[in-house]
């Protein structure tokens, strides 16, 4: 006997597999007899000789794979001499680096002269290495797990692609030649696309490989004997490479290959040029495409201009918006799915079947197909990549990933044992009894019933995570039996009333019950949208989604404190959002987010109009613990710091757009917190004003990049070069300066520079200094004021500059000095109270505070600017003021309210600063009011009773702006505010009177 009966160690193998281990050891020894008589008539090396000579590991490991793998078994039988050369290498224990792949591969094809040699020589390195990959897999050693084996398998796929097209290519030069050079230059090759598992690097053990075949230009091969189109070309060589890697010859085949995601299946050509895929995927794509291509990658051929085609398709894979739609498509794949697996009955199935691989799958790709636009970290091939950052995007619960992820890994090394058993793709359980103790033994598992018990708590496990993500929102909305008992308005009496089925009466009844006030007003508004231009000329998926939508959104109206109020505010949402049917999916699948939808339409018009007018808003409603907890400065500066870093440098209207989403989204979290009363006024202007410091300072700084790009860097003012962060100011006036935004609020700014004034700039296009720093101050205002489809940022107000309309955009900080000294009115000295830098350099930034602090804090004629202080806000009142005399006032510009104690305060800090400096610490009322008590500048009731007045004003203000009301408050609930505020006037700026 060439090999003992106890070569092979049977202790850790189990009873029921020792005679067919016996009986693959008796084949493989006949081998190595055969190879032994062989080795001794050439004079060559003993294989039997290095088999004996196998260590106690390696032989508990062979007795392993034989047990298990009829392929492996197969293998040595038919090679016995390549577990020495796999065990020699290392090949047993470590994967091969890709580099050593191609080389071997390379080597191998040298000496193939025609493509029978090439088909033998792949087919031979792929077993081999499959043997490897198998090995491995099924002892374990340190390092290799499920992953490691189906990168293996994946990078195996590749190397076999590369170095057969390559070699095509080689071969078929002379009779075909090459490709045309490419419109830059650059040769042309094709582009092997891998999708499914392949692109993801993924690929099980037995898997086929999806594939799609592209060229980047049109035109006529050269240097051959033949000239060939591009398409006719590409199209050959495609052919051969499928061949040369799926054509069963007497070695086997290599890799499956399968076409059928192209563009028209297997109807439709081979292989496209870039610009017919761009246009059919604009014009044709269909969603499930979109669900393949989530995973295609370069795998062969031109990987850089492969990687050029994806990114011009990637705005067909994944939505700018938040993609909702997408579920409905993965829940119809689904169910088509499940149709298939009952009629083959294919519930045992791992892959398809209940609880299975592609319900793991599906519950990544949702989230990847519906956020990955906006969330780009899930742009990714990896499922595995993937599913580790949902938790970091919020998406998923940590202990759902947790549990998601070892199930998954489970079912796909289950996948691989029934894979290894004899290479062949399967993903069906085993019916032998043999066949299950081998599957028992490679999960090291006690028996197959062990084996299904944990494959039971796996599917539950994994069912029941699928159901969460994917499963139709009624199911949550409603559950018929206790609609029954409580009586309550179900969704069938929704569906009947939005479609026009009830009877009036029944229809005005069924409102009633469900607290409307005004049914036929309702009535009437429902039936103008279902009737409406728009509705009727819907596509049949958006008819169907607002089909669907429409019964929870009455069911949410019916639910809400005001339904009246919230129906007829929500309504022209729905109408905004009819041509973009992927937000009434959003709300479809989301019912919480409808519930959040009635809360605020209800509370606010102002927040109603903004979601019509900006329906990615409604976006934030999915994540209420944002929605109502506004970001303190510093999240807010890392949150817009992440958004634009998600977007390429150079595409600046997408920058664009991500600052406005942002600025709305922003402003949106701050109104819902003020809706709900979880935050205080002061804290909600200082929200409002974050919001646009952190704008102001993304603005500068893709500003200043922009222009410092076309024209090199400006001089400094006696110290060399400006670097690369912008040196410049923006100062906040007003509203921005005072810290006390509003919704809605303009922001007056003026712009401040350092630089040399008779310097240039210096790159390829030089300016001058002060030709950069105007085109600067251009630029800021272009960025925040531009209107894209998420509107704009701000509306900027620049007449508070020196000398207003008439001067400078942009004033040197000396020449800001020398204005503020020599030549500014005393009403811009009373600005100037209420100014400070929002965004810019530090250093810069001092010195301005340095200026503001000279200039405020000097001696000033008491009287002489009394009389300038009153008699500007006399012509403000005169101007702005109410004309009636009714029971209402203008809460800003009413004697007695908020303008009137700006201007004692502008007037406590111009009069008093020369001898109390820390009121010259602060540009807010609040603060200054404060500042005036605590040095007893000001007696300290009169102080509190001017912040209370200040507070009430603008509170109302605020309320009033949200409410969509104006900005005016009863005499009779201020009168005390008022007469608080008008007493110190008078003793203060008016005591004559």
């Amino acid at each position: 006997m060439a090999l003992p009966d106890d070569f092979l160690p049977l202790d850790d193998i189990p009873e029921p597999l020792r005679a067919p281990l016996a009986h693959a050891r008796d084949r493989v020894a006949s081998s190595l007899e055969q190879a032994d008589n062989l080795a001794d008539m050439t004079g060559s090396d003993s294989p039997l000789e290095d088999w004996r000579s196998l260590s106690e590991v390696r032989r508990r490991q062979l007795a392993r794979v034989l047990a298990i793998s009829s392929f492996a078994a197969e293998t040595l039988v038919r090679y016995p001499d390549w577990l020495l050369h796999l065990d020699a290498s290392g090949e047993l224990d470590e994967t091969p680096a890709a580099e050593s792949l191609r080389s071997w591969l390379d080597e191998r094809l040298e000496a193939a002269e025609d493509e029978a040699a090439l088909h033998a020589a792949i087919r031979r390195f792929r077993r081999a290495r499959m043997l490897g990959i198998v090995w491995r897999d099924l002892t374990r050693p340190p390092g290799i797990d499920m992953w490691v084996t189906a990168a293996a398998v994946s990078r195996l796929a590749e190397t076999c692609l590369e170095a057969a097209l390559a070699w095509l290519e080689a071969h078929f030069s002379a009779r075909w030649g090459r490709p045309a050079l490419r419109r830059d230059g650059s040769e042309q090759r094709l582009v092997v696309l891998g999708m499914g598992k392949l692109g993801a690097g993924e690929l099980n053990l037995s898997s086929d490989i999806d594939l799609i075949f592209a060229f980047p230009e049109k035109g006529e091969t050269e240097d051959g004997r033949k000239s060939l189109e591009h398409q006719e070309y590409f199209t050959k060589i495609g052919q051969r490479l499928i061949t040369a890697l799926d054509a069963v010859t007497a070695d086997g085949f290599a890799f499956r290959v399968d076409m059928r995601l192209r563009p028209l299946g297997d109807g439709g050509p081979l292989v496209g040029a870039f610009s017919s895929l761009a246009g059919y995927y604009q014009d044709q794509g269909r969603e499930w495409e979109r669900y393949a291509m989530l995973k295609a990658r370069p795998v062969a051929g031109d990987l850089e201009a492969g990687r050029e085609l994806l990114a011009s398709l990637r705005p067909f894979v994944y939505r700018r918006y938040l993609d909702f739609g997408a579920i409905e498509s993965l829940r119809e794949l689904k169910a088509m799915i499940n149709r298939e697996v009952r009629r083959k009955g294919m519930q045992g199935n791992i892959k398809l079947g209940p609880g299975g691989i592609r319900e793991v799958e599906f519950v990544v790709q949702a989230f990847q197909l519906i956020r990955g636009g906006r969330d780009t970290e899930l742009q990714v091939t990896s499922l595995k990549t993937a599913l580790e950052r949902l938790p970091e995007l919020g998406l998923l619960p940590r202990e759902v990933v947790d549990e998601l992820t070892p199930d998954y890994v489970f079912l796909r090394d289950l996948e691989h044992v029934l894979q290894a058993l004899e290479d062949r793709q399967t993903q069906t359980l085993p019916a032998d009894d043999t066949d299950r103790e081998r599957v028992a033994l490679a999960l090291d598992m006690e028996d197959w019933p062990a084996v299904m018990a944990r494959l039971d708590e796996v599917r539950e496990r994994v069912r029941r995570h699928f159901d969460a993500v994917i499963a139709e929102p009624e199911e949550e909305v409603e559950n018929a039996d206790e609609v029954e008992a409580s009586g309550a308005t179900g969704l069938e009496e929704w569906r009947a009333l939005w479609r026009g089925e009830l009877e009036e009466d029944e229809a005005t009844s069924l409102l009633e019950e469900a607290g409307l006030a005004e049914p036929e007003v309702a009535m009437r508004r429902l039936r103008a949208l279902r009737h409406s231009r728009q509705v009727q000329g819907m596509q049949r998926i958006g008819f169907e989604r607002l089909d669907a939508l429409m019964p929870l959104l009455l069911d949410a109206v019916a639910a809400s404190e005001t339904p009246d109020i919230a129906l007829e505010r929500v309504l022209p949402l729905i109408e905004a959002v009819l041509r973009r049917t992927a937000y009434l999916a959003l709300l479809r699948e989301n019912p919480d987010a409808l519930e959040h939808l009635m809360k605020l339409c209800s509370a606010s018009p102002w927040i109603a109009a903004q979601l019509a007018r900006h329906p990615i808003l409604l976006d934030e409603l999915l994540t209420p613990e944002t929605l109502y907890t506004p970001a303190d400065k510093a999240r807010l500066a890392d949150e817009l710091r992440q958004a634009l870093g998600r977007i390429p440098e150079d595409d600046e209207e997408a920058a664009l757009e991500a600052l406005r989403v942002f600025k709305h989204a922003q402003v949106l979290h701050v109104a819902a917190s003020d809706i709900a009363g979880t935050r205080h006024l002061m804290k909600v202007s200082d929200y409002l004003t974050y919001i646009a410091e952190v704008v102001l300072e993304a603005v500068l700084a893709m500003a200043w990049k922009h222009l410092t790009r076309k024209h090199g860097f400006p001089e400094r003012r006696g110290e060399g070069r400006c670097g690369s962060e912008a040196e410049f100011l923006v100062v906040g006036y007003g509203k921005l300066g005072g810290i006390e935004l509003g919704y809605g609020s303009d922001l007056d700014l003026v712009f401040l520079h350092d630089g040399a004034g008779q310097g240039t700039t210096d790159g390829e296009r030089p300016i001058d200094n002060a030709v950069f720093f105007t085109r600067l101050g251009q630029r800021i205002i272009h960025l925040l004021t531009a209107v894209t489809p998420a509107g704009s940022l701000y509306e900027v107000d620049m007449r508070l500059r020196p000398s207003g309309n008439s001067g400078l955009l942009v004033s040197t900080l000396e020449a800001f000095a020398d204005y503020q000294r020599e030549q500014a009115w005393t009403w811009e000295h009373q600005a100037l109270v209420r100014a400070r830098v929002v965004a810019g350099d530090s250093r810069l930034a001092e010195r301005f505070g340095e200026i503001r602090g000279e200039i405020l804090g000097r001696e000033r004629d008491l009287e002489a600017l009394r009389e300038e202080v009153v008699k500007m806000r006399h012509k403000m009142r005169d101007h702005l003021g109410s004309k009636g005399a009714g029971d209402d006032f203008d809460l800003k510009h009413d004697p007695g309210g908020m303008v009137d104690i700006e201007f004692l305060c502008q007037f406590a800090v111009l009069s008093m600063g020369h001898e109390t400096p820390d009121l010259l610490t602060y540009s807010d009322n609040m603060r200054i009011l404060e500042t005036l008590e605590a040095t007893g500048r000001l007696p300290a009731d009169e102080c509190r009773r001017l912040r209370e007045a200040y507070l009430a004003c603008r509170t109302a203000a605020h309320r009033a702006a949200l409410t969509g009301e104006p900005a005016r408050g009863l005499k009779a609930d201020f009168q005390q505010h008022r007469d608080a505020v008008i007493a110190l006037w008078q003793r203060l700026l008016e005591p004559a009177s």
